[in-house]
């Protein structure tokens, strides 16, 4: 094990998690100063644990900064929501949430859960009681913390997504923070006798080094991307289709800063097999052991995956489990065949219909065009199923009885929601971006969908407009919407500029490379457009895009995440040149 740091050594981040007196802070007092939109440097660090990152209108600092007024502060909020399964009743409480106290529309995540922009900071105490009535919460949802734990949620496989949903709220619960600071703030609850932070047996005093990401996946579905994650549970099956335990994986993540090749994506490992009745004691210890080893003086190094590099799995493996008490098995066989979602409609073994509804970029909101916020809201008063937040920024409307399917049918019709998208369209994600995220260098959201309008020209004529290919954007290298595992990746680096990247797996497994260095969007188009008509008409029968591209030579394939950097082509920087 890796000797303490040094209290001279630890990152800024680390002081102000031990001092904050588990997680409190001066939130409570920062709510009460009503002159600024604001909250203290320090507490926006804290309240990511509670949920919530502060945030401004990048379009409007250049006007507000001209008239001398602080930028138009407001808060991004995420919920908890483990597996993405949520009640037509949840689902009205949360409309209701995004039109009273935010930007009137739903954001659908990455991590499964809903978001909700544009909270201004008065209306952050009744946010989170709206939500507590609504019976989830946004504990953990965000900060140095095992965040939202997601779970398959493709219809298909349901026969086992009611244990994966349950492993996925268990792991969720077994690992949250043990601090009744967020009760105590939000909801006005009673505070710790003494003023002491309660003790936090599994995360410990300062938490973990940097967030922790948590999925539990069911072959042939990798609709988790379960190797982006810093921790995964793939489920076994025997020969009676039920699960005879999970191999485990470790050591994924996607975030990476530009220019700093010590800073890389990386696909996580399959590091064993356990029973079911071993999995929390593997998830707590993969935990422990990343709070021990974890770097705490260098945010940008401290992820599992940089420990698993540094001590190498063999010996992380050992510690987990020399602190589990038993060896883990050998990884079982399994296979992926996607890391996409299932559209249209798909029934059960139970009899129960499930529409899975694609969801541009997960933005859910009312416009001329159509009206997807409103359709939702009328068909959550009538559904008495549930609603399946996936992975992929889509909605499952799941559970609908036999005799309300032709209700729900004609709902989806009459709002205009069964589209004719491209399967390039709906295998597209992009990340939130300008104009509310303080990290984005470009935009995402409000571009792919343009981007991917250029695209579809090519894709029609080349008779791929039913072939999936993954394409997914961010607006910075942190990797939000998982680029660095898409066929083709986008990764803002400027206003309008942008990494193009290639070679990922469709199932998932591979990670991409860099194509293309600061492209902009008649030099994307132009880039993949040729390569786009060269697949359709040379590619095997069922070879996917990602690999066409490595097996034509136009980009080496990336082994391993410490290898993310190296074997670039040729003409990485033409468009630099240019």
């Amino acid at each position: 094990m890796e000797k303490p740091k040094q209290m001279s050594t630890l990152s800024k981040n680390e002081t102000i998690k031990a001092n904050s007196r588990g997680l409190r802070g001066t939130i409570a007092e920062g709510l009460t100063e009503t002159i600024t939109g604001q909250l203290a440097e320090d507490d926006t660090q804290l309240t990511k644990f509670h949920g919530f990152y502060q945030q401004d209108d990048r379009d409007l600092r250049p006007e507000r900064r001209k008239k001398f007024l602080e930028p138009a502060y407001s808060f991004m909020i995420r919920v908890r929501l483990p597996g993405g399964v949520c009640t037509p009743a949840q689902w009205l409480a949360m409309d209701e949430i995004a039109t009273t106290y935010a930007n009137h529309s739903l954001r659908l995540t990455t991590r499964q859960t809903f978001q909700f922009h544009g909270v201004i900071k008065t209306n952050l105490k009744r946010t989170m009681q709206a939500l507590d009535r609504a019976l989830v919460d946004t504990i953990a949802a965000c900060g140095d913390v095992n965040r939202n734990v997601l779970a398959s949620s493709n219809p298909h496989v349901s026969t086992t997504h009611a244990t994966a949903y349950e492993l996925a709220r268990q792991l969720s619960e077994h690992l949250l923070p043990k601090t009744r600071a967020w009760h105590e703030i939000w909801l006005d609850g009673e505070k710790v006798a003494g003023g002491e932070a309660e003790d936090e047996p599994i995360l410990g005093r300062t938490y973990l080094p940097r967030k922790f990401k948590i999925v539990v996946a069911v072959p042939p579905d990798n609709d988790v991307d379960v190797f982006a994650q810093d921790l995964g549970f793939i489920a076994i099956l025997d020969k009676k289709g039920t699960i005879a335990g999970w191999n485990v994986t470790v050591g994924g993540g996607m975030g990476m800063t530009h220019g700093e090749p010590a800073t890389f994506p990386r696909a996580a490992d399959v590091m064993g097999f356990c029973k079911p009745d071993q999995v929390l004691k593997v998830a707590e210890h993969v935990v422990t052991v990343q709070r021990d080893w974890g770097n705490r003086s260098d945010r940008k190094n401290a992820r599992l995956k940089y420990t698993i590099e540094r001590h190498g799995l063999d010996a992380f493996r050992a510690e987990v489990e020399k602190r589990c008490g038993f060896r883990l098995g050998a990884p079982r066989p399994f296979r992926f065949d996607d890391n996409g979602d299932r559209y249209g409609w798909v029934q059960d073994h139970e009899g129960f219909w499930h529409f899975t509804l694609f969801i541009e970029n997960g933005r859910i909101k009312d416009t001329d065009e159509k009206k997807l916020l409103t359709a939702l809201r009328e068909i959550a008063k009538v559904h008495d199923g549930e609603f399946r937040l996936t992975a992929n920024q889509n909605l499952v409307i799941a559970r609908i009885a036999p005799e309300k399917r032709l209700l729900i049918e004609q709902m989806l019709a009459e709002y205009g929601l069964v589209g004719q998208e491209t399967a390039l369209r709906r295998g597209a994600m992009a990340c939130v971006a300008l104009p509310t995220c303080g990290l984005s260098l470009a935009e995402a959201e409000r571009y792919l969908p343009d981007l991917v309008t250029a695209l579809d020209e090519t894709v029609r004529e080349a008779g791929l407009a039913e072939d999936s290919i993954t394409i997914r954007m961010t607006g910075c290298p942190n990797g939000c919407a998982r680029p660095y595992l898409a066929e083709i990746g986008l990764v803002g680096r400027g206003p309008g500029t942008y990494n193009l990247y290639l070679g990922g797996a469709f199932d998932g497994t591979r990670l991409n490379k860099l194509y293309r260095r600061d492209v902009q969007h008649d030099r994307i188009v132009a880039e993949l457009s040729p390569l786009l008509k060269r697949y359709a008409a040379e590619r095997n029968e069922g070879e996917r895009f990602g690999d066409f591209v490595i097996r034509q030579g136009v980009i080496a394939p990336t082994t391993a995440g410490r290898h993310f950097h190296d074997d670039l082509p040729a003409g990485v920087d033409d468009a630099v040149a240019a």
